[in-house]
């Protein structure tokens, strides 16, 4: 019965490609999600997800997508445009998995004094780790790694940004906060937060900055570009936050807080661009109209992948 079915999917498939001239590809070389394990120094206690798409060069980049509070890997993968953008631009996505945090679900590690420091420990170490071992075992190429993620993924996207920038070349924080953000465990619930209360993130462009310095001693090196995405209804996640992020990113770019171009490049979209002397753009922030806490939405992850450089 399996040897008929086969045949009959075969020919079907066939005869849709003959009439439509639209190629079906075959289910049998299909990339699928695979867990890895051991992949190295994991103070995080995470799990690690990869995504390789069958057709991809022999140094493929690496894009490391997160969840927000209460996901996972697999559900990141499964709910976003990540992988089908994989297949199509042939890069690899790392899908982390955070632990449960006691009292407030499975959410990555952006208050703890581990995670605010190069090297200290945490989930941004278990991270990096994830990173090395696509590397080596991949492939990979360590000139081309991004970091992405929603809410809880985006605050996580912005640790990675801050504490490795001689890793990732570039992040796209849907939903985030500034690096820095939260006090400690006590302070990170969002419900619940002196961060995502009122007015309680509202630090100047120098703290802010100083905060991503302090994060990593020393370090004179280039600074990855950074795309922040908000909902103007995001209740959760104050909007609110969006212009504390961008005075973070600015600062540590050496840019002016006003933006250098604005423009909306779909209804209800609204760009707000952040270049350099020599016009390459450093920041850049959406805010996507009457959306909650809800991004990214569709397309989204396309723009996210163009400014990485991988379309």
């Amino acid at each position: 019965m399996s040897g008929f079915r086969t045949a009959f999917v075969a020919l079907a498939a066939g005869l849709l490609a003959a009439v439509t001239g639209v190629a079906v590809p075959s289910t049998a070389a299909a990339a699928s999600l695979v867990e890895v394990t051991g992949f190295g120094n994991n103070p995080g206690g995470m799990r690690m997800h990869i995504y390789v798409p069958d057709t991809r060069p022999a140094n493929p980049a690496i894009v490391v997508a997160m969840h927000g509070c209460g996901g996972s890997g697999p559900g990141f993968y499964s709910g976003s445009e990540f992988a089908s953008l994989a297949n199509r631009y042939g890069f690899l996505v790392i899908y982390p998995s955070a632990q449960q945090q006691a009292g407030f679900g499975n959410c990555f590690d952006t208050w703890s004094d581990a995670a605010k420091r190069r090297g200290g420990g945490s989930d941004p170490v278990s991270i990096a780790s994830m990173v090395t071992y696509a590397e080596q075992h991949y492939g990979g190429d360590p000139n081309r790694v991004f970091a992405t993620g929603s809410s809880s993924g985006g605050m996580m996207t912005n640790e990675m940004l801050a504490l490795y920038p001689d890793v990732f070349k570039a992040g796209a924080a849907f939903m985030g906060v500034p690096f820095g953000c939260f006090a400690n465990a006590a302070d990170f619930p969002p419900w619940s937060s002196k961060c995502t209360g009122n007015g309680g993130a509202n630090r100047t462009p120098q703290q802010w900055g100083d905060a991503v310095r302090q994060a990593y001693p020393g370090y004179t090196g280039p600074r990855p570009r950074v795309q922040l995405w908000h909902g103007t209804a995001d209740t959760l996640v104050p909007y609110s936050l969006l212009q504390e992020e961008i005075e973070q990113w600015t600062t540590v770019a050496g840019l002016s807080q006003a933006p250098t171009s604005t423009d909306s490049p779909q209804a209800g979209w609204n760009r707000r661009r952040y270049a350099d002397g020599a016009g390459s753009v450093r920041v850049e922030a959406y805010s996507i109209q009457g959306a909650g806490h809800s991004l990214p939405a569709g397309g989204m992850a396309a723009v996210a992948i163009a400014f990485f450089g991988l379309s």
